[in-house]
């Protein structure tokens, strides 16, 4: 074989080689995205089966009052897929559809409840779910359309710091703060009521993220080490006990022992991952376990959650009544579960919003409890692992920061609701009422909808399928 044969041969070799890259690069994300499409169809029909079920079983017959909105709901849901197609088409899969199937399972689990007529003030709260939903969808669309690259969001790090501080203070704000359960977390304007931690806890995401990005040289690498452990500076503390006074703030005027675990934790999370040193989180352990102490020696609805936490059955029939109440409807439903429309949920106060996780246990089991954990695993490892894959060390941290969100709401609430921890008022992800927390959470699914594009999406990368 000559030289220039041996030539042609490598080049048209080269060039077939091209061709096939490109038409695997064209193919990979309409592969990606019929999935997500499938999947999205079956979500779709084991809700529309779920609501039948409870129909026939509450009702002994079909109802049209969720078709309007369900069918609304539906066509949303699939614009905001058209939407990733367009926008973000190397996007993960599984995500939407992950965050899909939690939000359809608890507008059933609401509209029976709502059903049963034996809880107040909750007529046309599965619609309301539905109408939240929709509002969500809209905003991640409008997300990712907008968006198109997390990376814009680091040029804005203490405008997203300084957005969440405000939206933590806002319920304290005379006038349109509200309290309710006894937390002081609430706003209201009219009829219209938000949760604005909800929005807080990500932009102080965005911001931990950023801030730590720009800074973690000095908080990894300098300071004095004691044994395996090296202690940061004194002057490096600023920011974690500005965080840690943020989050005793939020414990003491908002009476909110959640939202307080949920932003000191997230700090905690990013800013080990960000230095890798155990030093900050033992520090910061110390500091909120002796501030939570205080608390609970010092204000009395900081005590009472430890007491009904430690003696449950103390008090069944007052303080503890909530919590017994769904200790005995998880135990009503065993392994298999009562069957959807054939439990007793809506005995349990808040039922249909901090008791949700112990009302869907009722009526699927243990098994169905099992399902909605693993639902939670699989979406929260999807984050983890666009952390693990993304190239920018802000998208790094900002995967990890909502994904880690995620978990600990989840750990919380549920932590909460079987006695492992005190009960707190945070509330379940997707499933739980309440338009703020679906928006949120929506939110969070766009922006790791943004970096999972960007992992496959960038110069150079041969994309396979």
């Amino acid at each position: 074989m000559t030289t220039e044969t041996a030539q042609r041969d490598f080049a048209s070799a080269t060039r077939s080689e091209n061709v096939l890259q490109r038409l695997t690069a064209i193919r990979a994300p309409r592969k990606l995205r019929a999935l997500e499409f499938v999947l999205l169809l079956a979500v779709i029909a084991i809700g529309i089966g779920a609501i039948v079920i409870v129909d026939l079983t509450v009702k002994e017959t079909l109802s049209t009052a969720l078709l309007i909105p369900g069918a609304a709901y539906i066509a949303i849901l699939f614009g905001l897929h058209l939407v990733v197609r367009r926008i973000t088409p190397d996007a993960d899969p599984l995500i939407m559809p992950l965050a899909a199937i939690l939000n359809i399972l608890g507008i059933v689990m609401i509209y029976r409840i709502e059903i049963s007529g034996e809880v107040r003030d909750l007529p046309g709260a599965a619609a309301r779910q539905i109408l939240w939903s929709i509002i969500a969808m809209v905003a991640t669309g409008a997300l990712v359309w907008l968006l198109k690259n997390h990376r814009t969001l680091l040029r804005y790090t203490y405008i997203f710091g300084l957005v969440g501080v405000l939206l933590l203070v806002l319920p304290l704000v005379p006038g349109i703060g509200h309290a309710a359960g006894g937390a002081q977390q609430w706003i209201r304007i009219g009829s219209f009521s938000f949760q604005p931690v909800e929005l807080a806890k990500i932009a102080l995401a965005i911001f931990f993220a950023s801030y730590l990005v720009r800074n973690r040289d000095a908080l990894s690498l300098v300071g004095r080490k004691i044994g395996p452990v090296r202690l940061p500076r004194a002057r490096d503390l600023g920011p974690l006990l500005i965080v840690w006074l943020i989050a005793m703030g939020i414990l003491i005027f908002q009476r909110e022992l959640g939202t307080s675990v949920l932003v000191f934790g997230l700090f905690l999370a990013v800013l080990y991952v960000a230095t890798g040193r155990i030093g900050w989180v033992l520090i910061g352990l110390s500091l909120f376990l002796v501030g939570g102490f205080i608390a609970a020696q010092t204000f009395s609805y900081v005590g009472a959650r430890f007491n009904n936490w430690l003696h449950p059955f103390r008090d069944p029939q007052g303080a503890s009544y909530q919590l017994v109440q769904g200790f005995f409807g998880m135990a009503n439903g065993g392994i298999t579960g009562t069957g959807l429309g054939a439990g007793y949920p809506q005995i349990t106060p808040l039922s249909y919003s901090d008791y949700i996780f112990p009302s869907v246990a009722e009526e699927l089991g243990l098994v169905g409890a099992f399902m909605i954990l693993t639902t939670y695993l699989i979406l929260v490892a999807r984050g983890m692992r666009i952390s693990f894959a993304v190239q920018d060390d802000f998208g790094k941290l900002l995967a990890l920061a909502l994904a880690f969100t995620i978990t600990l709401q989840v750990f919380v609430i549920v932590g909460g609701v079987t006695g492992i921890i005190p009960l707190t008022g945070l509330t379940t992800p997707f499933l739980a009422a309440g338009g703020s927390s679906l928006l949120s959470n929506w939110l969070i699914v766009g922006l790791l909808l943004l970096m999972s594009n960007a992992i496959r999406n960038r110069p150079k990368l041969v994309i396979r399928a």
